[in-house]
């Protein structure tokens, strides 16, 4: 067996792993990175069958052009499979207004639909001789790694957190030969949570007193819900926009992919939600807003901080990674923003806090340790450099993208 990386190697984003067992290609995730311009991985060769790890748009943006052009089936988890739904449907437009030509239509989408199939955690499937185990990864509802068993295993992790958050449990070691793990927080280490989640709420809470509004602009996937239940623990008034709404009601009807489907429900019918231009009036008289898009690059939450921006007393806090050239990096790293074409100062409070969904340096180390591999193959990371200089007593391999390893 042999793999390749048709991206995703040498730097976080467009990921995508190609599997070889005895000429029979199978495809592990296939992402581009949501950058200006987007970052496309190779062209994927005709393969039969892929196996998608979580919807975020750096593992599956580039899925629809794999089934519009191969018809290959893709296997996932339900609530991956309708959340990607509704991110490639997003791409389409997010693309058209910045200018960027099409890789895929509305007639791959509808091949992504009748080719994609479920594979519930724990489920196997056979591919030839080989056996495709899923297993959960916490980091989002759905998200999955992939075991594969023949001669030896192979864990494909996608993207992991192997700490237990209040929207999902933390990821369990699995134990193999060969594991490709991502490396995205290489050479960093995470706050604190409990410490973390402190600090979130005294500050909104400080912004508040002094008679200010707080705007949260989040990922609609997976980091709108995580604030909503941090939020929760305290009588503030939330008020929700953007495409979070849709993706609450999908993780809703699917219960057993979260920690606690009854804080979700309770977190969800608690905030106020805005459906239109009127209710976004209303929104900007209350507390906190919480929008997408969470690297500013569009969405609602740009109106909300067209109007709050010049208050001193007011606060934007940002809550994910602010992928280079984004507008949240614009903003986190110079105060200016661009709105409307135009680059304006942002005059109220901005801060940062690291509200990652994904593993840290410490916690890949010990997950390494737990599966115990003989072969570790590092991916999906910036700075996987750092990660591999404390790995002890295994082979470590650091591909770059188009370059076979044999296992």
């Amino acid at each position: 067996m042999r793999v390749q990386f048709l991206g995703g190697a040498s730097r976080v984003g467009s990921l995508g792993m190609l599997l070889d067992h005895d000429h029979d290609l199978l495809l592990f995730d296939y992402g581009y990175l949501p950058s200006k311009p987007p970052g496309y991985p190779m062209k994927a060769p005709p393969v039969r069958n892929a196996y998608l790890s979580h919807a975020h748009i750096d593992h599956s943006g580039m899925v629809p052009w794999l089934c519009g052009r191969h018809d290959t089936n893709v296997f996932a988890t339900l609530p991956t499979i309708a959340t990607s739904d509704l991110l490639f449907e997003d791409s389409i437009k997010v693309l058209d207004l910045e200018g960027y030509p099409q890789p895929f239509d509305e007639d791959d989408l509808e091949t992504t639909r009748r080719n994609t199939r479920e594979m519930r955690w724990g489920e196997t499937r056979k591919e030839g001789d080989l056996e495709i185990t899923s297993h959960s990864a916490g980091h989002i509802p759905g998200a999955t790694m992939y075991e594969t068993v023949n001669r030896e295993i192979i864990l494909f992790t996608g993207d992991i957190h192997t700490l237990s958050t209040e929207l999902v449990w933390g990821a369990k070691p699995v134990k193999c030969d060969t594991l490709v793990l991502e490396s995205t927080y290489a050479g960093r280490r995470h706050p604190d949570r409990l410490k973390l989640d402190h600090d979130f709420l005294k500050k909104v809470e400080e912004i508040l007193d002094r008679g200010g509004k707080v705007i949260i602009p989040a990922f609609a996937v997976g980091r709108t819900q995580e604030m909503l239940l941090i939020l929760r623990r305290k009588r503030f008034e939330i008020w929700l926009d953007g495409m979070g709404k849709r993706v609450n009601r999908i993780y809703l009807d699917y219960p057993e992919a979260l920690r606690s489907a009854m804080k979700l429900r309770k977190a969800v019918k608690d905030a106020k939600r805005v459906r239109s231009e009127r209710g976004r009036e209303r929104a900007l008289k209350g507390e906190i807003i919480i929008s997408t898009s969470g690297m500013l690059d569009g969405g609602p939450v740009l109106r909300y901080i067209d109007k709050i921006k010049d208050d001193p007393k007011s606060g934007i806090l940002l809550t994910g990674y602010q992928v280079e050239g984004t507008n949240g990096r614009r903003l986190k790293e110079s105060g200016v923003l661009k709105i409307s074409g135009a680059s304006v100062k942002v005059e109220c409070e901005v801060s940062f806090f690291d509200f990652s969904a994904h593993a840290d340096h410490d916690d890949l180390l010990k997950f390494i340790d737990g599966c115990d591999p003989e072969r570790v193959i590092l991916c999906h990371g910036d700075s996987r450099e750092l990660l591999a200089s404390d790995i002890e007593g295994r082979e470590v391999l650091m591909p770059k993208e188009g370059e076979w390893v044999v296992l």
